[in-house]
């Protein structure tokens, strides 16, 4: 390190007003020397290449994330075709198809459990989910859909469920009927999760001859791969949607750019807490890739970093 080279851009204080705009403040961010706000400048900045450059840019995030408002943020991404791949849970396809006909309700952490069972509400963090607002409505749509596409042939790979299903919904704050529409893949590795997968099952025990052919999703994966020239990824959390998007990368040395939104750490050894760093020595990124790890609840994260993208 050359200390002449280090010293070079001194910290500035931030100077905020009402009528501070979001692509102001993420300029000032880049001046601001700490903490998080300095990574969100450079997660802009990388996710801002992501989108302009000829890349494939995948999005991967979790289910609950879908529950909250942060919902309408990751659809106009989509909308925008922004995104050109999605690896997510089983529980996104829940709460994209249940919020897209009920309501869910702001609630708080602190409610009693007990007395929410009795009341036939179900809490997701501070998300309040009333049991008609969840299976009943999956059930009821995702049987409708299932029905239709049985007639037309009885095995399918998983992401042209999603597709088909997606547009059978035709409602433009959904997030897989926008994916359908822009003709963005969704995978679901773990597709037999969550209400979604009860609904494949319960429709499997009527129809033995149905089939979910979930080595179609690998080979298109494998395809989208093998074909790009340079990859991208914004991964919100962890799990297996996070696992699912790096395993792949890895066939090609790795991601070429990667933002990582996390609440998690690392030192229980968790893939959910496990830093980009750790992925280059898998061949999941590459050596020589653009990359940040951005710690904090994607809720807050989110808006301020892809605001003034959009």
């Amino acid at each position: 390190m050359d200390r002449k080279e280090l010293l070079t851009r001194p910290v500035r204080d931030l100077s905020i007003t009402a009528d501070t705009k979001l692509g102001d403040l993420m300029d000032q961010f880049s001046r601001i020397g700490g903490f998080t706000a300095a990574k969100i400048y450079e997660a802009y900045e990388i996710i801002k290449d992501m989108f302009s450059e000829e890349n494939t840019t995948f999005l991967s995030f979790p289910a609950d994330i879908i529950s909250t408002g942060l919902r309408g943020l990751i659809n106009e991404i989509v909308k925008r075709k922004l995104v050109d791949v999605i690896i997510t849970t089983s529980g996104t396809l829940d709460h994209d198809i249940a919020r897209t006909y009920r309501d869910y309700y702001c609630g708080s952490f602190s409610y009693s459990d007990v007395e929410l069972r009795d009341m036939g509400i179900n809490r997701l963090g501070n998300v309040l989910v009333p049991d008609e607002s969840y299976g009943e409505i999956i059930e009821e749509k995702v049987m409708e859909s299932l029905e239709k596409l049985y007639a037309k042939k009885k095995e399918w790979a998983t992401v042209d469920l999603i597709h088909e299903i997606g547009l059978d919904i035709n409602d433009g704050n959904s997030i897989i009927y926008n994916a359908a529409r822009n003709n963005i893949p969704v995978f679901v590795p773990g597709i037999t999760d969550g209400s979604f997968g009860s609904q494949l099952w319960s429709f499997y025990e009527q129809h033995h001859d149905f089939k979910i052919n979930l080595l179609e999703d690998e080979h298109r994966l494998s395809d989208i791969i093998f074909d790009a020239k340079k990859t991208g990824a914004i991964m919100i959390g962890g799990g297996i949607s996070k696992h699912h998007t790096i395993w792949w990368n890895q066939f090609r040395e790795g991601l070429d750019y990667a933002v990582y939104v996390t609440t998690a750490q690392e030192y229980d050894g968790s893939l959910s807490g496990a830093k980009l760093e750790e992925a280059i020595s898998w061949k999941k990124v590459r050596p020589d890739a653009r990359y940040v790890n951005v710690y904090g609840d994607a809720t807050v994260i989110l808006p301020v970093l892809l605001a003034p993208l959009l």
